[in-house]
């Protein structure tokens, strides 16, 4: 068999991507305890994989890194990664909100912790064509939920095509927070999804403002489908410093940039 020609190195470098791949972090705890090797082990296992590429090494662990592996998460892959940059991010977004608001919520695992800071609010109405946002918000009585229809995407939970756009051509969104796969000044904001792309168009047009969330992973990084140019935005909520190139470009756009307080911790990144 093919795994009785692999150095014993070889096969924990093996089993520690797959876990990889399945939950997207690892932290040098979960892989000793999992295998049984020390802690100097694992270290040395998840430089060798860093050197491959694939990984980013973190303090007290390490990520997926999912630029370079170049396809599509799934909502639940993605729901732990980063979790503490996206729930500041989230927190920073959801400060933005005011009773009386119309507020606009895409899919993704930072606009579903929105939805989760938004839910101790009141006075407010969210629409969303992701089905587990809606779910989230359903028990909120104080918010009024409009959901626009349409055939569901698995991955991300996302109602797109024809029946969506014709709900949200009849809507008028005042604050829109979208979640991105990436963001870069040649591609503007970008996503894996082409229907993803199309609903998300018609919601920026529908919107008074539109606001990109995402974490420091998607900066500068362009995934296949645009959504909009840079000068769609209003503003941008992340969680570090942008590199100058970004920073730069959307300023010129008349984007304004705001930043999240991230709390310290060992295994955050």
């Amino acid at each position: 068999m093919e795994t009785e020609t692999l150095s014993k190195g070889e096969q924990r470098r093996r089993q520690i991507m797959q876990w990889l791949k399945k939950e997207g972090q690892i932290s040098l705890a979960e892989i000793t305890a999992r295998l049984g090797c020390s802690e100097a082990t694992a270290r040395r296992d998840l430089d060798h994989l860093a050197r491959s590429g694939d990984v980013i090494r973190t303090i007290g662990g390490a990520r997926l890194d999912m630029a370079v592996i170049g396809r599509e998460f799934s909502f639940q892959e993605k729901r732990n990664l980063l979790r503490l940059e996206k729930e500041a991010i989230a927190a920073r977004a959801a400060s933005l909100i005011r009773e009386g608001d119309i507020v606009g919520l895409t899919g993704g695992t930072t606009t579903f912790l929105i939805a989760r800071e938004l839910k101790t609010m009141s006075g407010i109405t969210v629409v969303t064509n992701a089905v587990n946002i809606a779910m989230e918000l359903a028990d909120s009585d104080g918010i009024q939920v409009v959901v626009t229809g349409g055939v569901m995407r698995s991955k991300s939970y996302e109602l797109c095509g024809p029946l969506a756009q014709s709900v949200v051509e009849k809507l008028n969104i005042g604050t829109m927070f979208l979640g991105i796969d990436g963001i870069s000044p040649e591609g503007g904001v970008t996503t894996f999804s082409e229907a993803e792309a199309e609903i998300g168009r018609l919601l920026i047009s529908r919107s008074v403002r539109t606001i990109a969330v995402f974490d420091h992973t998607k900066a500068g990084r362009t995934s296949l489908f645009s959504y909009a140019p840079l000068s769609a935005l209003s503003a941008c909520v992340t969680d570090r410093p942008l590199d100058a190139d970004l920073e730069r470009s959307l300023r010129e756009a008349g984007v304004e940039i705001l930043y999240a307080p991230v709390p310290a911790s060992g295994d955050s990144d």
